[in-house]
C-alpha cells in the first residue's frame, strides 16, 4: 500500500536495523484517516471471505482494529494482557512474547466473545516474529473459530514471522513489508 509506505518514509524513524518507530501516526498518535484507508484496503483484500469478528491484541492494535471493524461492520474483540476483576467467566489464555517489549505476556480473551464456528480476521499494527499472531491463532483454535485471514499494517519481512504464517497456509495481507532498514541513512527498503 503506497500510501502507508510513503507515510513510513516521511514520518517513521529507523532506530536500528530491527526497530522502526512509527508513533507519530500509527501506535501512539493515530491518523484515523490513514486507518480508514488501511481498513478499506483489507476489506478489498479479504473480499468474499466471511468475517464475523475482528480479533486483535492490546494495546497498539486496538485503534486500527476498531476502524477495520467499522468498515467490515462486525464487532472487534481485543485480547487483554492482564486479568482484571471485570473479566468474569471462563477465558482462553495463551502466552505471547513481545518483540517490542522484550517480555512474555499472558493474553486473555473471554470465551463469551470468541466462539465455535465464528469466522475471525486477525488485525495488528506490527509483525516481527509472528508471536502475537500465533497466540491469537491459538486462542481461535481453542475456541473452535476459523481464522479467515490476518491483516498487518507493517510487517518486518526480515524477521520472517509473516513468511512462517504464509507457509502454514494463512492468508496474511500486510500493507507494508519492510525488507531492510539502515539506521545511519534512515533508508527503508520495502518488499
Amino acid at each position: 500500500m503506497k500510501l502507508l509506505e510513503d507515510r513510513i518514509r516521511t514520518d517513521g524513524t529507523v532506530k536500528s536495523e530491527s526497530v522502526l518507530k512509527v508513533d507519530a501516526f500509527l501506535n501512539h498518535q493515530m491518523d484515523v484517516k490513514l486507518f480508514m484507508a488501511m481498513a478499506e484496503e483489507w476489506q478489498r483484500l479479504f473480499a468474499g471471505k466471511q468475517i464475523d469478528k475482528i480479533l486483535t491484541i492490546e494495546a497498539s492494535g486496538i485503534g486500527i482494529a476498531a476502524i477495520a471493524a467499522s468498515v467490515f461492520d462486525v464487532p472487534v474483540v481485543f485480547a487483554k494482557k492482564s486479568q482484571s476483576i471485570n473479566l468474569d467467566g471462563t477465558v482462553y489464555c495463551t502466552r505471547i512474547q513481545s518483540f517490542t517489549h522484550g517480555k512474555v505476556f499472558d493474553v486473555i480473551v473471554s470465551k463469551k466473545f470468541i466462539g465455535e464456528g465464528e469466522h475471525v480476521l486477525l488485525i495488528d499494527d506490527f509483525m516481527a516474529n509472528g508471536c502475537a499472531m500465533n497466540g491469537l491463532i491459538e486462542v481461535c483454535e481453542h475456541a473452535g473459530a476459523v481464522v479467515e485471514g490476518i491483516g498487518i499494517a507493517i510487517e518486518k519481512g526480515f524477521q520472517h514471522g509473516g513468511d512462517s504464517l504464509r507457509e502454514r497456509g494463512y492468508d496474511l495481507q500486510s500493507l507494508a513489508i519492510v525488507e531492510s532498514m539502515d539506521p545511519e541513512t534512515g533508508e527503508i527498503v520495502f518488499r
